[in-house]
């Protein structure tokens, strides 16, 4: 590593010189600039002075062993005393620590707690994975009914997981009536962000005609954007469609997906 920073052991080192006026947006910042030492005393400051997402931020930089060496337990002690303090952000990592075993003992009940208490909060993280309890009977009797005001409420935030779970609970008919046209409205959103499941599902429906109109060229184009943004299933997909397809209606949908453009999650859908 480029930088270590020695940080917490059990609590943090005092208050930081940075003085009080610091806030975890600046060290956030920081952190975006690469400035990594100065973005951890600024987080460390923030959270001296109240604010529990410093800890947060500084756990998730040794989580991911960025500017320090990877230390999950260090991690799982930021998060601990930053959920103490009623960090949503901090209680859906610990939580998922929790569920995944990671550092901690298994325990469902309490990552249980701990995520939907984000969710709860509004952490859209948080939400997100609250319903995938609820949805798998992790922490929660299997519900999947359960799930969806979760996901309803995370895909309000523009969580595109969140979208597109909503989405293929509508196209299963998990725990709603099924709704294929639904499903596509909601795929449609994820995949014009380019999001993989979203555009390979989009080609799907595109491709049998499934809550939309029938169009193997468009579905030939977006199987090839998701094949090319990593989707495993979608370069078979885009090659059976496109074996059906003309030379030229094959050379029209390469020039869609060649020109297509991306737009952020929140403009999707208008």
């Amino acid at each position: 590593m480029s930088t270590k920073f020695g940080f917490m052991t059990g609590a943090f080192l005092g208050l930081s010189s940075i003085g009080a006026n610091a806030t975890v947006a600046d060290g956030v910042k920081l952190l975006e600039q690469g400035k990594i030492e100065e973005s951890v005393k600024t987080l460390q400051a923030a959270y001296d002075a109240g604010d529990a997402d410093g800890a947060f931020y500084i756990g998730r930089l040794f989580e991911m062993g960025i500017g320090t060496d990877r230390d999950l337990r260090r991690a799982a002690a930021l998060y601990a005393a930053a959920a103490g303090k009623k960090s949503a952000k901090a209680q859906n990592r610990l939580g998922l620590m929790f569920l995944n075993g990671e550092v901690v003992l298994q325990d469902y009940e309490r990552a249980g707690q701990l995520i939907c208490a984000a969710a709860a909060a509004g952490d859209t993280n948080g939400q997100f994975n609250c319903g995938l309890l609820h949805a798998e009977g992790k922490g929660f009797a299997k519900e999947p009914a359960a799930a969806l005001p979760f996901w309803e409420a995370a895909a309000k935030q523009n969580n595109v997981a969140a979208i597109n779970y909503l989405g293929q609970a509508y196209l299963k008919g998990d725990g709603v009536a099924p709704d294929s046209a639904k499903a596509v409205s909601l795929f449609r959103r994820t995949a014009e962000a380019g999001n993989p499941m979203g555009l390979l599902e989009l080609a799907k429906a595109l491709a049998g005609g499934r809550g939309m109109a029938a169009d193997p060229m468009m579905a030939y184009a977006f199987a090839n954007l998701a094949a090319a943004r990593g989707h495993a299933e979608a370069p078979a997909l885009r090659d059976s469609i496109g074996a059906k397809l003309s030379a030229d209606e094959i050379a029209k949908a390469q020039a869609f997906a060649r020109d297509w453009k991306a737009v952020p999650i929140e403009k999707t859908g208008l």
